[in-house]
């Protein structure tokens, strides 16, 4: 019985848990329900941050690239200047500097000597025979002299019959004949002068034969190359290897001969400064000093020449690059990722009040990453970094300022290094 009663309360129990749980499940539907409808999700999405640079002044230099090797502003090729002689003698090598008239070489001269001592006999016998054509063109005028005065003597008394004919014929023949040995004799001793002026060139010659018996230097300079070599028979080319026995560079000075592209060579001027630099870290100022009128139409490169002067570090046939200063500007600057150039026209996204405004602008000398403002901006204007983002006119955006982007010092033109300054194309 007590059992019955049990199981009849946790029926009731059960039963009144039930309809409570219903009655609050209905009033929390009928709460939602009457609910007033919630606020709608906020659906503004913040500006996007993009990196951004501000407008500064800088110093430009524009700079062009070339490359080449190091040549001799003059080279001299010294031979000699008489052939045939036995080479005896070398004072120089390859590497010394020598000065103008300083005896390179000196070859055999003991044939000249023996010819000069010819010579010396052959200009006494001519001087000898000069003198005694003197001494009878003398004689000579004496005895014309005096056959002449028989003659004058001779002429009125054969006329007045106290003369014979035939010694007055005499008297004429001997004053012809005197007369012609005169003439011959005189032509004697033009013939000894004519002797002697003949010894006298072949005595200039071998003078001259001996005294360049000693190859010698014929301007200051540096030996580049040695050709001679002892025993060896003088010639055009030393021991007739077709090498010439020596070859000077010309005060030591040495140019880049260096090649540019078509499209720079306007921008190239005689006097241009530049700076080489060479194997070994050796770096040289110089000028410009020759451009060349012609373009190589199969590489389309056009020659020009540095004159870098006597520097001992230059070697001659080392390779060479060269940065030569084209043109300096001062004016504003960016970085060339914030300019975008299309059709022709320039243009930069710069922000206003947090906004993308797009400006067109004008553009000057390029260098070291940087590029010339000429138009279109102000100085403290804010950029975008990146002229390539995918913004518009009007865009709202979030600038931050990026100081990796900006430029951190002005191109200075005055500090021109083959290692920092470049041409940008």
């Amino acid at each position: 019985m007590k059992f019955a009663k049990s199981l009849l309360w946790l029926a009731v129990a059960a039963a009144v848990g039930v309809a409570a749980y219903k009655s609050g499940l209905v009033e929390k539907l009928e709460q939602k329900a009457n609910a007033p409808a919630a606020a709608p999700a906020e659906n503004a999405v913040k500006a996007p941050a993009v990196s951004v640079v501000r407008v500064q002044q800088g110093d430009f230099a524009e700079t062009v690239l070339v490359t080449g090797s190091l040549v001799p502003r003059e080279e001299i090729t010294v031979s000699p200047e008489i052939e045939g002689l036995k080479v005896v003698k070398i004072n120089v090598d390859q590497g010394d500097r020598v000065k103008k008239g300083d005896v390179l070489a000196v070859l055999v001269s003991e044939t000249l000597d023996a010819q000069m001592a010819q010579n010396d006999a052959a200009l006494a016998r001519t001087t000898a025979a000069i003198a005694q054509a003197k001494s009878q063109i003398v004689e000579a005028e004496a005895r014309v002299k005096e056959a002449q005065s028989n003659l004058d003597r001779a002429k009125p008394l054969n006329k007045e019959g106290y003369l014979s004919d035939s010694t007055y014929e005499q008297r004429v023949s001997l004053a012809r004949t005197t007369s012609a040995q005169l003439a011959a004799t005189k032509d004697g001793l033009r013939s000894a002068e004519a002797a002697k002026g003949e010894a006298e060139a072949q005595r200039r010659e071998l003078s001259w034969r001996r005294a360049n018996a000693e190859v010698k230097a014929p301007a200051d300079g540096l030996i580049s190359r040695r050709g001679a070599r002892l025993g060896a028979i003088a010639s055009g080319s030393a021991a007739g290897s077709g090498e010439a026995m020596f070859r000077i560079i010309e005060n030591g000075e040495i140019e880049l001969d260096a090649e540019v592209t078509e499209t720079q060579m306007p921008k190239l001027r005689v006097g241009q400064t530049a700076i080489v630099k060479v194997a070994g870290d050796v770096e040289a100022s110089g000028k410009l000093r020759l451009i060349s009128p012609e373009i190589n139409p199969a590489t389309r490169l056009g020659k020009v020449r540095i004159f870098l002067g006597d520097t001992p570090e230059l070697k001659s046939g080392a390779f060479g690059s060269g940065v030569i200063q084209t043109a300096t500007s001062h004016g504003l600057s960016l970085p060339v990722t914030a300019v975008s150039t299309a059709n022709g026209e320039s243009t930069v996204l710069a922000v206003v009040n947090d906004k993308v405004q797009r400006r067109i602008v004008t553009t000057g000398l390029s260098v070291g990453g940087l590029v010339e403002i000429k138009s279109g901006l102000a100085e403290g204007n804010t950029v975008i970094a990146r002229a390539g983002s995918f913004l518009r006119d009007g865009d709202a955006v979030r600038p931050v300022v990026d100081s990796t982007a900006e430029p951190a010092a002005p191109v200075n033109s005055g500090a021109m290094s083959t290692g920092t300054v470049s041409k940008i194309q």
